[in-house]
């Protein structure tokens, strides 16, 4: 099977860093949409789904999610709104989404919007789903994010895999001085998803693809950097998060990058925690390093990505 022969009730709109992609998942049972982007784009998501690659102007039966980061819900308020669906989440962060655990769902803590939404049901590992006239296996997949799931169809050894695996690595870890199950939780995830048979992988981000095993090896190689050093876990989520926050922001002004770090609670708990440094110097040193990766550039005052 190649990443352009899935079912024909299956389709993936790829979207990009800020939004995780959607997965249209279509039945004369009830149409599912796996995973809704991020709340800035829900404009688009909403386009999307109501496409005719989506579901044109039927209604949508189901919204599910992967996990609950913002870049995977941010669209279900806006679709709750237009289609009154239900939504699934992963049984273990049901209860964080009804009490709206900003910090352990990593939104004000890591200075990202989400809208407020209703969780339906919970799904639980193990649980089996029809879904698009396809049989799907919830699996738990901890790791980026702990109460994760991944839904893998046997049939056709598809498996829609969230952040848990793409096709270079995965989403970020916390370093183990924040959560010392994380990468240990990591590691068998990705052992758990070489035990399947996968002939074909839907990431979080990223177009599908078929080199499973390849992935599947790069996942090990970044797994082992980051168990030989903690630092370096730290440093990479910091990142990414300062990426995202550029990307949904689209620039942030370069004279108060300091004040900000040392505002939000990741950059400043990180801070404490790995570099105690002053909030000058850990602008200095994130914005250098991304600077030097490319994937931000500093232009008439404005830090802006690339």
């Amino acid at each position: 099977m190649s990443a352009h022969s899935l079912p024909p009730q299956l389709h993936v709109f790829v979207r990009d860093w800020l939004s995780s992609n959607n997965v249209v998942l279509k039945s004369r049972d009830g149409h599912v949409v796996v995973d809704t982007g991020y709340l800035r784009h829900a404009p688009l998501t909403l386009a999307l789904i109501a496409s005719p690659r989506g579901i044109g102007n039927d209604p949508l039966a189901w919204i599910v999610n992967t996990h609950c980061h913002s870049d995977h819900i941010g669209g279900n308020a806006a679709i709750v709104a237009k289609y009154g669906c239900p939504v699934a989440v992963p049984e273990d962060e049901a209860a964080l989404v009804e009490r709206w655990d900003q910090k352990a769902l990593l939104y004000d803590y890591c200075d990202q919007r989400a809208e407020r939404f209703v969780v339906s049901k919970g799904l639980q590992p193990g649980s089996t789903h029809v879904w698009g006239d396809l049989e799907w296996h919830a699996l738990a997949a901890p790791g980026h994010d702990m109460g994760a799931l991944v839904f893998h169809n046997a049939e056709h050894g598809i498996l829609i895999s969230g952040d848990a695996l793409w096709e270079n690595g995965f989403g970020f870890v916390m370093p183990p001085e924040f959560d010392p199950a994380a990468l240990p939780a990591t590691r068998a995830t990705i052992e758990m998803i070489a035990a399947l048979e996968v002939r074909i992988v839907i990431p979080g981000h990223g177009e599908p693809f078929t080199g499973v095993a390849a992935a599947l090896s790069r996942a090990r190689e970044r797994i082992a950097a980051f168990e030989a050093d903690s630092l370096r876990v730290a440093r990479h989520a910091l990142k990414v998060n300062l990426v995202f926050a550029l990307l949904d922001r689209q620039q942030l002004p370069l004279d108060e990058m300091p004040s900000y770090l040392d505002r939000v609670g990741m950059y400043r708990d990180f801070n404490r925690q790995f570099f105690r440094i002053t909030p000058c110097e850990l602008a200095a040193l994130l914005i250098g390093e991304l600077r030097n990766s490319g994937a931000v550039k500093c232009e008439d005052g404005w830090l802006r990505p690339t």
